[in-house]
């Protein structure tokens, strides 16, 4: 697809609150991890890694011929699993690690590539993707986490919170039930592709205040000067798995593909 060197690392961990072993749920006779890797492996990546803390994700990647490595429990984030990847793989600085979530088995391929080229022609230490918001319930809503960019496309902050503010407009609008035309709100997905250089930096990084208060682990980058290039997307990707109910419609989904073929 691309003549881009870049990586996958999709970290699947094996304790879940909502959906234990949530990487091993069978989704057309293969476990997600490997549906989430297949789709990575049409992105033209040159390597695909599961990141994994459990023996049975490994033991279900392996035997469906996906590479997988063996990483810490008690990680607190992906991206602490991701920078672990590094040390062990020795990959260098320059490196380009995409991380694909492991609960994401509809991912588009061409999004995994477009935010990895994103970083290579960016020079930025993290890239990422965000799509427009068309809708005055998502932009208010505190779920859906909005970013505000600069003019060179890095972005100047994430927030939970409606950012851009449109001040006029909403106080003319009475209640926010409609967006001002050519709003410049965006919706951020949570896809990163990270340079090994920042990986192996993160883990001395301190919490970041803002990082606290908005529960969004990207703002620690931002605190400490770190480039976030953000590239965009007509519209938001499929969704992940989460929940049971998800899990449910996923399977039927993939039942139903599996019966048309």
């Amino acid at each position: 697809m691309s003549g881009l060197a870049f990586k996958v690392v999709i970290p699947a961990r094996y304790a879940s609150t909502r959906l234990p072993a949530k990487p091993l749920l069978d989704l057309g006779g293969k476990p997600m991890v490997v549906r989430v890797a297949e789709r990575a492996r049409r992105s033209g990546a040159e390597e695909i890694w599961v990141a994994t803390d459990h023996l049975e994700v490994r033991a279900a990647a392996e035997a469906h011929e996906v590479a997988a490595v063996m990483t810490r429990s008690d990680h607190p984030t992906g991206t602490d699993r991701l920078a672990e990847v590094v040390e062990q793989r020795g990959w260098g600085s320059d490196t380009i690690i995409v991380n694909v979530q492991g609960d994401e088995p509809l991912i588009e391929p061409e999004v995994i590539l477009q935010t990895a080229r994103q970083l290579a022609i960016s020079g930025a230490d993290i890239a990422t993707v965000a799509h427009p918001i068309a809708d005055a319930a998502d932009f208010f809503n505190p779920n859906v986490v909005k970013v505000v960019c600069r003019a060179d496309g890095d972005a100047a902050y994430f927030s939970r919170a409606p950012i851009p503010y449109a001040r006029d407009h909403f106080a003319r609008e009475g209640g926010g039930e409609t967006l001002p035309a050519h709003f410049p709100a965006y919706r951020h997905v949570g896809l990163y592709a990270y340079r090994a250089s920042f990986l192996k930096a993160y883990a001395g990084l301190s919490v970041a205040p803002t990082e606290q208060f908005e529960s969004l682990e990207q703002l620690r980058a931002l605190w400490h000067g770190y480039r976030i290039s953000v590239t965009l997307i007509d519209a938001a990707p499929a969704p992940g798995v989460d929940t049971p109910e998800d899990a449910e419609r996923m399977r039927k989904l993939f039942d139903r593909a599996g019966n048309s073929e």
